[in-house]
Parts: C-alpha cells; sequence; structure tokens
C-alpha cells in the first residue's frame, strides 16, 4: 500500500490500512468509499467527529491489515554532537558542558538508550569527546556506533547515515544540545514518521514574526498562526533520506534542518506537536533556564 495524500489531525491519530466498521466513507458520486486508479484502488475514509482523511492506494487482493506502530528495535538515532558551540562563549563545545551533575549531551542520549524502539545510536562526534560516551556505554543496552562530523549540519547527518543500520525503518535525527526532550515526545514523532514518511517535533510560535529587509526596516508581519518553531528530533525513512542526499549532492543544495532535505523532494513533512521545555542550550542563558527546568522537573516527582 503506498499512501497519497494524509491529512492528520493534531494529536495525530493511527489506524489500520483496513477501516474499522466505526469509520465512514467520504462520498464519490459512483462509490462512496473506492475509486479506480492505475495501480489499484483509491480508498478514503474518515472518521466521525474528527478531521482526518485517510487516502490509500491499495492493491485489488490486498487483506494485509498493519497497526502503525513503532517496532522495537526498528529506529536508528543520528545523534549530533559535533557542533563548536560559539555563541556560548567558551573553548569546549556546548554540548559537552555540565548540566548539574552531567554533560549536556548525556542527558538526551540516555533518553533514546531506554527507548526500546532504539536499535543503535550513531553518535557524530570529534574523536576527541567520544569518551564521554564510551564511559556511558556500561549503562546502556542500545548499540552505540560513532561518525565524524562534517563541515555543515547535513554533512554530518550524511556522515552518521553510512553508519546506520540498513534493515533500520526510522531514521530519528537530534541535537545533542537538546537535552530535555522528553521520552514521550520522541515516540509520537516516531510514530508520525512511521506513517507519514517524514515528521519533526516543533511548537506553535509565541512571539510575533517580522520579515525585514537588508536595512532592518519591517517588510511585513507574518501570520503567527501558521509558524512553528522547529526541534529535533526529526524522523525520515531511509530511501527517502537517501533519495535527498543524493538530490542535495547532485544539485550541490544547501539545507538548515534534516527534514528540508524531504521538502525538496515534494514529499509531506508532518509537524509533531512537541514541547516548549525542549530547548537547544546555544547561550550561557539557555544553560541556565535548562537548570531551572529541570530543577522544577526534579520537585515535581
Amino acid at each position: 500500500m503506498s499512501f497519497l495524500q494524509i491529512s492528520l489531525p493534531k494529536p495525530p491519530f493511527f489506524f489500520k490500512t483496513k477501516p474499522p466498521k466505526q469509520y465512514t466513507t467520504t462520498c464519490c458520486p459512483k462509490n462512496p468509499s473506492i475509486v479506480p486508479t492505475p495501480t489499484g484502488k483509491f480508498i478514503s475514509w474518515r472518521r466521525p467527529h474528527s478531521r482526518i482523511t485517510l487516502s490509500a492506494v491499495a492493491a485489488e487482493n490486498d487483506d494485509r491489515s498493519t497497526d502503525y506502530v513503532t517496532k522495537e528495535n526498528s529506529v536508528s538515532v543520528i545523534f549530533l554532537a559535533g557542533g563548536m558551540g560559539k555563541r556560548m562563549g567558551v573553548s569546549m563545545p556546548k554540548q559537552y558542558l555540565p548540566l548539574l551533575d552531567q554533560p549536556i549531551a548525556l542527558y538526551s542520549f540516555y533518553t533514546f538508550s531506554q527507548l526500546p524502539q532504539v536499535k543503535e545510536i550513531v553518535v557524530v562526534c570529534d574523536p576527541s569527546y567520544k569518551d564521554v560516551f564510551e564511559d556511558a556505554r556500561e549503562k546502556i543496552k542500545t548499540k552505540l556506533k560513532y561518525a565524524l562530523p562534517g563541515k555543515e549540519r547535513q554533512d554530518s547527518v550524511y556522515s552518521g547515515f553510512q553508519a546506520v543500520d540498513v534493515n533500520s525503518e526510522l531514521i530519528c535525527i537530534h541535537d545533542s544540545a537538546r537535552p530535555l526532550v522528553l521520552a514521550e515526545d520522541i515516540e509520537k514523532v516516531l510514530k508520525d514518521g512511521l506513517l507519514v514518511g517524514a515528521a519533526v517535533l516543533g511548537v506553535p510560535a509565541k512571539a510575533t514574526i517580522k520579515e525585514a529587509n537588508d536595512e532592518s526596516f519591517v517588510v511585513r508581519t507574518l501570520n503567527r498562526k501558521t509558524l512553528w518553531e522547529m526541534q529535533t528530533p526529526q524522523v525520515i525513512k531511509p530511501e527517502l533520506l537517501k533519495k535527498g542526499f543524493e538530490l542535495i549532492n547532485r544539485e550541490g543544495l544547501e539545507v538548515t534542518d534534516d527534514v528540508s532535505i524531504v521538502e525538496l523532494l515534494n514529499h509531506p513533512v508532518y509537524i509533531t506537536k512537541g514541547s516548549y521545555t525542549n530547548i537547544k542550550v546555544t547561550t550561557p542563558d539557555d544553560l541556565l533556564l535548562a537548570e531551572r527546568i529541570l530543577h522544577t522537573s526534579n520537585s515535581q516527582s
């Protein structure tokens, strides 16, 4: 079965490829549920009282019924830990600075290692910081690999991608400088990535965003209702990521985040609503905020 168009609600809804009885099909002049297509049948159905509409192409005799649930040991994590962190104003890369009792990078590293869906973590880092993760190896059961960072982010992701298990169903890319990502948010974006092919954690923009020209004069005010702040992890099916890298390498293109690679293929990318606490630590103020969030979390637990 191959998916043509998907419109998901928020929060996302997961389904089986055969619509259960409580679903109603969308209206069609001759047949309310099936429209012929060159490759099979076009199926469309809607959940009552929901904004979800699913459309798919199914083979004539395809009786398979598959739950869209991320399997155990099916995800490869590309853990980006090679940045220099110049805005932090210190000689050490920001992801290795101490946050309370351990390096920033190890917080989300341990979070991923505890998820049953994760089969391996490919740490993209300078070899001189490999010992940070080697010291943590005895505390985790997840397979650990390493890759060298590149000049740009996309080069580091590509380097990590070369090291992943070829049988992985999903590639999950995460910035090690985001220590406070929640396990439940990771699981949500993994499910959405499996369903759509590409998904990214994000939060609705709170601030008013204005577009400015080169002289710093306002050009226009953007509609905040349509704006989202992107986070990580960003989840992509490996076949899509492979095609995307082939395109950007062939055309010499540059991208600023991982799902942009998939956007260039005109493939849909779903935004999974995450948490505002999933901050990226890039400045001293961010580090103080992360400490406050951790203190608050510890006091409530």
